[in-house]
């Protein structure tokens, strides 16, 4: 911004010199004329390229601006989602993807509600952690995926089909992950989770540094 004010300054001064330096030179052409075209001239030339300098200064404090409102834009990105009220999912004949539809926060809108994926919009570092409930009386397999591969998972075992206490399990994982990787969590074939609007079962994550 000092730079910025500076050419400004140079450039008034510039103006008011040349101005002054016009009347002068009317006044000394008559003596002398082509030496006060030549100092007329040159002073042109030196407002015209300091009103050149001033021009690129401008460009690059706004380049500046952009880079950083785009770094700092990468940088908010965070989320956090919880399967939400509906009772169980599954059991399914084979594995799916669970869609964490309640959204409790967004930032960088990374996470698709409508999906369930998270999709990485920069190379970094980024930390997930989940949550499932289910009935003791029912197997819940969870896995945290990254484009197909399991990263880390998470499994509670039924103890007995007549007990039906409640269960709860938790993993997260701090994940090195490429512009575009896509982050998930799948239930296993022939399990379930629970949830409702006290959001035992979620689903968060957040970019801890971009590389």
């Amino acid at each position: 911004m000092s730079l910025l004010l500076g050419a400004v300054l140079l450039l008034l001064l510039c103006s008011q010199s040349h101005g002054e330096s016009g009347q002068t030179g009317v006044q000394e052409s008559r003596k002398v004329p082509q030496q006060a075209d030549a100092v007329v001239e040159e002073r042109d030339i030196k407002c015209s390229d300091l009103l050149t300098e001033l021009r690129e200064l401008r460009e690059a404090v706004s380049t500046l601006k952009r880079q950083i409102e785009e770094e700092r834009s990468i940088e908010q990105v965070a989320f956090g989602a919880a399967l939400g009220s509906g009772g169980h999912r599954g059991p399914f004949d084979t594995e799916i993807t669970l869609v964490y539809g309640s959204v409790l926060a967004n930032a960088g809108n990374a996470y698709n509600a409508s999906t369930g994926i998270f999709t990485a919009p920069v190379r970094g570092v980024y930390y997930f952690s989940f949550t499932g409930n289910n009935m003791s009386s029912r197997n819940m397999g969870l896995r945290l995926m990254n484009d197909g591969q399991q990263m880390v998972t998470a499994f509670n075992h039924m103890v007995t089909s007549d007990d039906t206490r409640p269960e709860t399990t938790t993993n997260g994982m701090n994940l090195l992950l490429e512009k575009g990787d896509q982050v998930y969590m799948s239930l296993r074939a022939d399990t379930w989770i629970f949830d409702n609007g006290n959001h035992h079962s979620t689903f968060v994550g957040h970019l801890l540094f971009p590389l």
